[in-house]
């Protein structure tokens, strides 16, 4: 269980980089314990060891391009809870906090941050620079939404502050959102303060045949997910609501909220498209693929052992066709290596280049992961 602890100060600049302990890269890794000592790292590297890759959890190495460096920076040390107002339904942690951790402790007083519900190694720095949102999505929105104030270090040394530890705040430039989803690449997201909300009363899982009905007749579900094995319907709030809201769903309801695994395999994707076009992808997924399908958001989650890249390829462009995208979420080398892990760039591409470009100039930090390779 984590301690709520105050954030570190000092720290040297001259950190040692140690042997690499995150089991991939085989780079020195270093593991500041203080943000300060992370800003040293940034603006005093040694010659010829200016790439750097932060490494969180590990649970989401696969996603974007491969980064090439010369040295990684671990969050494994960065795992304070500086301060938890339950009052005022914030709270703010370092990168390195395990999710899983973190929402046992909120769920203490009864609280929750929405983040991913089945996060294994995954830290909170994990979930923002990868903009996961959780299977409560479709109830409480994107996690962009719950980002109030992060705190970067940037890839010169610099500690940037943005945003207000209040529910309310719309001063200057949107710096949580656009850290939201970065990978990484406007600099280390170091430190963040989560709106926070109350866990409903009770909850419930209810079996249905249709998720398009289901959503007909539910009012504010907190999800509606389609696998392999069948459709549910997750509910949340007073006993009277889900109660009710069963009996109009007409099943019999299982109380809590029995989330399925996500979908396993070698080869795992996204595939993302507005939520009227989701049935149509489902139905032309390869019948040997594990799936779930988020309906109500337009995003189905596919593992497999196997894929051909030309079918791959046909369902990246039907998702394209209607404005959506595939995203790779994880791939042995013969396929990451032969299969574009974004897809065509947004338009807003060379936008998204500049406001990168102002946080991280010459491109240090996990240079090339985005799409486009910014």
């Amino acid at each position: 269980m984590l301690r709520l602890r105050p954030s570190a100060t000092g720290g040297g600049l001259g950190l040692s980089l140690a042997s690499s302990t995150d089991g991939v890269s085989g780079l020195p890794t270093a593991t500041p314990e203080t943000i300060e000592e992370a800003a040293g790292l940034m603006a005093n590297l040694p010659a010829g060891g200016d790439r750097i890759r932060i490494h969180g959890g590990g649970s989401h190495r696969g996603i974007g391009y491969p980064v090439t460096s010369d040295v990684v920076l671990s969050t494994s040390r960065l795992d304070r809870v500086v301060a938890w107002e339950p009052d005022d339904l914030t709270v703010v942690v370092e990168a390195g906090v395990l999710v899983e951790e973190l929402e046992q402790m909120l769920a203490s007083k009864g609280q929750t941050a929405l983040l991913p519900e089945q996060p294994g190694t995954g830290t909170v720095g994990g979930a923002i620079a990868t903009a996961i949102s959780g299977w409560r999505r479709y109830r409480y929105g994107p996690i962009r939404d719950r980002v109030l104030e992060t705190t970067l270090v940037s890839s010169d040394g610099r500690v940037v502050t943005a945003g207000g530890r209040v529910v309310k705040n719309v001063t200057g430039y949107d710096i949580p959102r656009l850290a939201t989803g970065s990978l990484g690449a406007m600099g280390l997201i170091a430190r963040v303060c989560l709106k926070l909300w109350p866990v409903p009363q009770a909850s419930a899982t209810v079996p249905v045949e249709s998720p398009e009905e289901a959503l007909e007749v539910a009012y504010r579900p907190l999800a509606v997910l389609e696998t392999r094995e069948g459709t549910a319907v997750f509910l949340g709030g007073t006993p009277e609501e889900v109660s009710g809201q069963a009996a109009a769903l007409g099943a019999i309801p299982t109380p809590g909220l029995n989330w399925p695994d996500h979908p396993s395999g070698a080869v795992r994707f996204s595939v993302r498209t507005p939520p009227s076009s989701l049935r149509g992808i489902v139905d032309g997924l390869d019948p040997g693929w594990t799936y779930l399908a988020q309906f109500g958001v337009g995003e189905v989650t596919v593992g497999a052992d196997e894929v051909d890249l030309e079918e791959l390829g046909e369902l990246r462009g039907r998702a394209e066709s209607l404005g959506g995208a595939l995203l790779m979420l994880d791939a042995p080398q013969s396929v990451a290596g032969a299969f574009d892990p974004w897809g065509t760039p947004p338009p807003s591409i060379e936008i998204q280049r500049r406001v990168v470009n102002l946080f991280d100039p010459g491109r240090r930090i996990n240079r090339g992961i985005l799409p486009g390779r910014i």
